[in-house]
């Protein structure tokens, strides 16, 4: 199983990232509302001399749920341990991760959508009373024994929070929604960047990446590295906004961040299914993509911007995909 476990003060030491992550709170451009309400409840648990809540986390990909779960280990001045849901397979896999855990730890599980429903079971005791019950031995010969827990925070993440069962998402007592940023937002997260990876950037090409960012921290960065790429190459200390168009036109980003694969979808309803509706297993087999990746990546900006709409018979492209595409609409299904 796929974990480890981080000291508090060394979450944001990964080479990799070069501290993009922000480490803090108030370092956290953007989700207002959800940085507040999170601020209020940290503070609230730490005068309480209580491990904070349980809290869960949801929302599209790239949205920084992973970074505000290292965030709430910092403020809270905790450790922190990691893991997936689809690597927790066994319940010993459960019980190995639980039982390292030290009083006040933050447990962060991503993907917890995935986490096998015999393994939620298990998992039920440990939020609410911090005791973990496990039946050992062979069929004939097995009994119950109880685990004492030291109190805990359990943070999930999750893209998809319907696939959760319901008894586990009511134990979370705090429940936060990460909404897609604003371009304005993003833009500080561009020079933020920037500063970080010491590449100056002009202010128009700030806002031109975060305009094409399409709402998501995670791609904002990913397109900024990219950038910088074209940028050193071409022996620039800066990057401008020639440079920055020229690059993502050549990564065949669009104005509004749609890229070829968003292309290939828009354009496999309508040419292929003459514009939908089309059933979600025949336009992933069209396309050559997992369902799962049209639904927690390809879909939800399309859906949010109106280019798609999902509707119980199928897909289907909007007018205002068609318009994007250039492409005449003659849809009969508006």
């Amino acid at each position: 199983m796929d974990q480890k476990i981080i000291m508090s003060g060394e979450a944001f030491e990964d080479d990799a990232e070069e501290s993009i992550r922000p480490s803090h709170i108030d370092e956290y451009i953007g989700q207002t509302d959800a940085k507040e309400n999170i601020r209020v409840f940290i503070e609230a648990a730490k005068k309480r001399e209580e491990p904070l809540d349980h809290v869960l986390l949801y929302g599209p990909p790239g949205l920084g749920k992973t970074t505000l779960a290292y965030i709430i280990a910092n403020e809270l001045g905790s450790n922190i341990r990691t893991a997936s849901g689809p690597s927790i397979e066994k319940p010993g896999d459960l019980a190995a991760l639980l039982s390292t855990l030290e009083a006040g730890d933050v447990l962060f599980i991503d993907e917890i959508h995935r986490m096998p429903r015999y393994i939620e079971e298990i998992l039920y005791p440990a939020m609410e009373d911090y005791t973990l019950d496990l039946m050992i031995g062979a069929d004939g010969a097995s009994k119950s024994i109880k685990i004492n827990l030291p109190p805990f925070t359990l943070v999930g993440a999750t893209t998809r929070i319907g696939d959760l069962s319901a008894p586990l998402r009511d134990r979370f007592g705090i429940v936060t929604k990460l909404q897609y940023y604003s371009v304005e937002e993003l833009e500080q997260i561009i020079k933020r960047t920037s500063r970080v990876l010491d590449m100056p950037i002009e202010e128009e090409a700030a806002l031109e990446l975060a305009s094409r960012s399409r709402g998501t921290p995670r791609i904002a960065n990913r397109l900024f590295k990219r950038v910088r790429d074209f940028a050193l190459v071409d022996d620039l200390d800066l990057i401008h906004k020639d440079v920055t168009k020229k690059a993502l036109e050549r990564l065949k980003i669009d104005e509004v961040g749609l890229d070829d694969i968003d292309h290939q979808f828009l354009l496999a309803i309508i040419k292929k299914f003459n514009g939908g509706p089309v059933g979600l297993d025949s336009l992933a087999s069209a396309i050559g993509e997992e369902v799962t990746t049209i639904e927690d990546v390809i879909e939800p900006y399309l859906l949010q911007n109106g280019y798609l709409k999902r509707t119980s018979r199928g897909r289907v492209v909007t007018p205002k995909g068609y318009e994007l595409l250039k492409i005449e609409y003659q849809n009969e299904w508006f």
